[in-house]
């Protein structure tokens, strides 16, 4: 069914009042949205913070008066209204939108993700089938593209590989179907973990190739191979742990890096780890290396 948008143009100080109101009004949903295209990264945590410039978004059932609204939204804030606008919108099925822009893509000479729901391409190729579920990871973000040429370009024969945040699995599931005989994948979010157990067994992987492991119950066991694509500020506060679980002569890709982010990653790794020269894609890098003490 159609729906009743109104957008408000808001600094953060107004952004509770706002909501509030909406809500009072009888928006069924309330979204913030960046008016100016200003990224935020790595929030302190238990915080939300917004943008200079706000846009807020509300819906409302199609039969709602938008002027009755917005007038009984003036009176709840008892202050003139920011600049605002008001639509109907058509619904659609965003699933379904989702799954029609998700192709199968190709990275380095050998891997392929291909959606659950396409036929492979290439059927001889390595075909890794990807039904992401609620978490991160579908080779669509340059860091997880990154990570996935930099595994295509690597001998994983026999190797045993360790997924830092391993999201929907992507990473450690292509480095299995590369040739590493083991990849643990680890995760804070639950759903994560679920999420890798169902894209591996959509890839035919036998469990025992995939264990996962929440943070608190992972082994000390070093890989010889380490991928973490999470972000920056983890990156730097873990990089002893991280260090400690690459073998020494193991091999280390690290990204969720912003490349004015690259300089503090490189110097919480240089100690340990011959590092090669960053790859940049769209303003996001990948920095990987060998260990050698």
């Amino acid at each position: 069914m159609p729906w009743l948008q109104v957008r408000l143009a808001i600094s953060p100080e107004q952004a509770e009042t706002y909501e509030d109101a909406l809500l009072e009004v009888g928006a069924v949903s309330v979204t913030f949205m960046d008016a100016e295209d200003q990224p935020i990264f790595e929030p302190e945590l238990n915080t939300t913070p917004l943008w200079t410039h706000t846009h807020l978004l509300a819906l409302f059932e199609a039969d709602t008066d938008a002027d009755l609204a917005l007038n009984h939204l003036k009176l709840l804030t008892g202050a003139e209204l920011p600049e605002h606008t008001h639509e109907v919108i058509e619904d659609q099925d965003w699933e379904r939108s989702w799954m029609d822009n998700f192709q199968p893509m190709r990275f380095g000479q050998r891997l392929w993700i291909v959606p659950s729901w396409h036929a492979a391409p290439q059927p001889d190729a390595v075909n890794l089938l990807l039904d992401p579920g609620l978490a991160f990871g579908t080779g669509t973000h340059p860091t997880t593209a990154l990570c996935l040429e930099w595994l295509d370009g690597q001998d994983l024969s026999d190797a045993n590989v360790l997924d830092f945040g391993c999201g929907s699995g992507i990473l450690a599931i292509a480095a299995l179907l590369l040739g590493a005989e083991r990849a643990v994948g680890t995760d804070i979010d639950v759903q994560a973990l679920e999420a890798s157990r169902e894209n591996a067994n959509r890839n035919g992987l036998d469990p025992a190739r995939f264990p996962l492991y929440l943070p608190v119950d992972l082994p000390a066991e070093p890989a010889d191979v380490v991928v973490a694509n999470i972000l920056a500020g983890p990156l730097v506060g873990l990089a002893e742990q991280i260090t400690r679980l690459t073998r020494i002569g193991g091999r280390l890709a690290l990204s969720g890096i912003l490349a004015e982010q690259a300089e503090d990653v490189r110097a919480a790794y240089a100690g340990c780890f011959d590092l090669e020269p960053t790859a940049t894609l769209d303003g996001w890098v990948r920095i990987s290396g060998t260990r050698r003490r």
